[in-house]
C-alpha cells in the first residue's frame, strides 16, 4: 500500500527556487520530506525574485530538509552532480519533478536561435536528462514518480501558430511523459500537470501583463497540492496521465477551489485560462 503522505521521501525539483518548483517542494516538506532544489538561481534577481537559499529557507520552515545544488539544466555533469548528491545526502531520490522551464511567446520570424535554442535545451532536453540521470535511482524506490510540468498534447494548430518554438519544447516535455510512462511502465510512474488557469509567478508577471493578469490567476499552491495527490498515488496505477491541477484535486475529493484565488472577487469564468487548453 502507497503512504498517503511523502514522510521520508525524496523530490527532486528542478528549477526549484521560486514558483510552482517552490510550492510542490514546500507541500511535500509539510509532510516532513526531502527537497532536492536544483537550480542555478543563487543572487535575487530584479523581476525573478527569489533564490535556491530562500526556497531551502522555506522548506525548512515547513518541516522538511532540503539540499541546495546549485547547477544549469542544460549541463550533463551538473545534473549527474546533484543526483550523486542526493544519493549520498539521502540514500537515493523517489520522486522527479521537472519543472525548470523556459519560456518566448514570439512569432516565428521575431524568434532568435539565442532563444530557440534556451527553450529547447532546457525544457525538452533538460526533461529528457533529468528524467536520463534519475531514473537508475528511481528504480530502486518503492513508489518511484516522475512529474512534468507539461501541457496535454493537443494539436490545434492555434497553439503552433502563436508562439511556434515555445509550444514545440513545452511538448518535448509532455512527449517524454508519453514515451517514458510506456516504456517504464509498472516500474516509476511518468505523469504531467498543467494548470487550468495562470498562476501567480514571475512568468505571468513578464510576459502576461503584469499585475493586472495576476488578479486573474490562481496561486501556485492549487498546483502543490495537485502534486501532493498525484505523488501519492500507487506508481503501478497511476502513470502516462496528462492531469489539469483542478481535475485531479476533484478526483482527490477536493470540491472548494476559491481558496486558490488571487482576487477572491473574481469568479470562475474571470480567471485567466492557461496555455494548450481550448
Amino acid at each position: 500500500m502507497t503512504s498517503p503522505s511523502l514522510t521520508g521521501k525524496t523530490l527532486f525539483i528542478t528549477g526549484a527556487s521560486r514558483g510552482i518548483g517552490k510550492a510542490i517542494g514546500v507541500r511535500a516538506a509539510r509532510d516532513g520530506a526531502n527537497v532536492v532544489l536544483f537550480a542555478k538561481t543563487t543572487e535575487p534577481h530584479p523581476k525573478l525574485p527569489g533564490t535556491l537559499y530562500t526556497a531551502a529557507e522555506a522548506i525548512e520552515e515547513a518541516g522538511g530538509t532540503p539540499l541546495v545544488c546549485v547547477g544549469d539544466i542544460r549541463y550533463e555533469d551538473q545534473v549527474q552532480a546533484a543526483m550523486d548528491q542526493a544519493r549520498e545526502a539521502f540514500g537515493g531520490v523517489d520522486i522527479l519533478v521537472n519543472n525548470a522551464s523556459a519560456i518566448a511567446l514570439t512569432p516565428t520570424e521575431a524568434t532568435s536561435m539565442k532563444s530557440y535554442d534556451l527553450m529547447h535545451r532546457i525544457n525538452t532536453r533538460g526533461t529528457f536528462l533529468a528524467s536520463k540521470l534519475c531514473l537508475p535511482l528511481l528504480r530502486e524506490a518503492d513508489n518511484p514518480h516522475i512529474l512534468n510540468l507539461s501541457p496535454p498534447l493537443n494539436l490545434n494548430p492555434a497553439w503552433f501558430g502563436r508562439h511556434l518554438a515555445y509550444t514545440m519544447a513545452k511538448y518535448g516535455m509532455s512527449l517524454c511523459v508519453l514515451g517514458m510512462a510506456d516504456e517504464y511502465a509498472g516500474k516509476v510512474a511518468v505523469n504531467a500537470l498543467w494548470p487550468r488557469t495562470a498562476i501567480n509567478t514571475a512568468a505571468v508577471r513578464n510576459h502576461l501583463g503584469g499585475e493586472m493578469a495576476v488578479r486573474a490567476c490562481r496561486q501556485p499552491e492549487i498546483m502543490a497540492d495537485a502534486a501532493h495527490w498525484i505523488l501519492t498515488r500507487p506508481h503501478t496505477e497511476y502513470t502516462g496521465r496528462f492531469f489539469i491541477d483542478d481535475e485531479a484535486l476533484r478526483e482527490a475529493g477536493v470540491t472548494d477551489l476559491s481558496r486558490y484565488k488571487v482576487d477572491p472577487s473574481l469568479s470562475e469564468d474571470q480567471l485567466l485560462p492557461d496555455f494548450f487548453l481550448d
